[in-house]
């Protein structure tokens, strides 16, 4: 049986290749002969994250199509409209859905997919096969399967990271597990939890917590001295303008370290201001009834944790003073960020063709293609992995939709198949 040989082949169908796949369909239809492989037995984004009452940071406009086409049939307004919810959200009166509501339709446009995706396929190799074609190796269960493509689209995803010594198991849990260990916890009725990270998910780690569990203490253990609201003023949110991107690749170094320290505050390591207010109301709250559940040992760091059958033991020092405490607890949760997966583990001896950029990382192109060596007609194009080069907003959420049409615009550029009469 011969090999197939695709035009795209993505790596991975999260929101990124999922907005990919629209944008190669409502482009070019079927001309273009494109798939994904998702190491996911199904479609799920942050699962064990969708918390009752958690909302979406981003406008639902910024959804998956309608900066790049607002006349799209698989925009939020469309899902709206499918599942008979429109005018109800319209009375709602928000610009942020619920995560969980979001999630469903990220569901129901993945539904619209199904037949070019594989699930439960892990892609393990990427070889160059000749100036124009990758291989690509494929992971199903015990067999390896393998494919040509002309392009491929790595949105791989992060890998969530604790701290150096710390490792997860059956009680201690990064935030991207939280509702599969709650729900492992059965009839079990836990008496305390330490949440430790100061950023929108440990936030909401403590905030379901505290709610979930009403007999229970919850422990928020950060360096900082309190929560620090996200930065989501008008002006600010200019740095997540498809315009900015533009801005950022082409400012020199300095500039580019300086607007990105400028813009931290929009995404890292902060909360939305109405759910800290909601957890200082309800801190003042036990206070006043001298029942005090959620307890904020702010100004402090873990200094160790320990778990056995029965508890964790956290050590935690309160930097003012040096003193340190012992905390005993039925589960230890860790918000503490995710890391960018290195395209140059997946890519192996396409690594040597790549160029790299002072310190190692790929050397990546205004249109998120990695540059290759001038004989090689293949594309590498990342969704992820590109905030030192483009900037803060790049790989988010709020720029799927544009940043999927530049890719397709890319890709057809540089392919002999653009279909007649198109405008790439």
């Amino acid at each position: 049986m011969a090999t197939p040989v695709y035009d795209v082949v993505g790596i991975g169908f999260g929101p990124s290749n999922l907005a990919l796949a629209v944008a190669l369909e409502e482009e070019y239809g079927s001309t273009v002969n494109a798939v994904f492989f998702e190491k996911q037995p199904r479609f799920g984004w942050h699962r064990n994250m969708l918390i009752d009452g958690a909302t979406m940071q981003v406008h639902f406009l910024k959804d998956l199509v309608t900066l790049r086409n607002p006349t799209s049939p698989y925009s939020f307004l469309c899902y709206l409209q499918d599942k008979d919810r429109l005018i109800d959200f319209i009375n709602h009166k928000t610009m942020f859905p619920s995560r969980l509501e979001f999630h469903d339709y990220l569901e129901w446009v993945a539904a619209a997919f199904a037949g070019l995706v594989t699930y439960s396929s892990e892609v393990v190799a990427v070889r160059p096969a000749d100036r124009d074609t990758l291989e690509i190796v494929v992971r199903r269960g015990d067999e390896l399967h393998t494919c040509l493509t002309r392009n491929i689209v790595i949105a791989a995803g992060l890998d969530p990271v604790l701290p150096d010594g710390v490792r997860q198991g059956e009680r201690i849990w990064h935030t991207e597990e939280l509702l599969g260990r709650l729900d492992a916890f059965g009839d079990e009725r836990p008496g305390r939890f330490v949440v430790v990270g100061a950023g929108q998910s440990a936030a909401e780690a403590v905030e379901h917590l505290h709610r979930t569990y009403p007999a229970a203490e919850v422990c928020a253990v950060f360096t900082r001295y309190g929560y620090a609201p996200a930065d989501d003023s008008s002006f600010a949110n200019r740095i997540f303008d498809p315009q900015a991107v533009d801005h950022y690749f082409a400012a020199p170094e300095e500039v580019k370290r300086m607007l990105f320290a400028y813009s931290r505050a929009t995404n890292y390591s902060v909360v939305d201001l109405e759910l800290i207010d909601e957890l200082y109301r309800r801190s003042y709250a036990e206070k006043v009834a001298g029942v005090e559940r959620l307890r904020i040992l702010n100004a402090s760091r873990l200094l160790d944790v320990r778990a056995d059958e029965d508890a964790v033991r956290a050590q935690v020092r309160f930097l003012p003073t040096g003193e340190v405490s012992t905390i005993e607890a039925d589960a230890a949760v860790f918000a503490t960020g995710y890391r960018e997966r290195d395209p140059f583990d997946l890519l192996g001896e396409v690594r040597e063709l790549c160029r790299t950029r002072v310190g190692g990382g790929p050397l990546v192109e205004r249109d998120y293609r990695i540059a290759t060596e001038p004989e090689q007609t293949w594309g590498v194009y990342l969704q992820g992995a590109t905030e030192d080069t483009h900037g803060i907003a790049s790989s988010l959420l709020s720029m799927t939709a544009v940043r999927t049409g530049e890719i397709v615009q890319s890709i057809a550029r540089r392919s002999a198949r653009v279909p007649e009469g198109a405008q790439p």
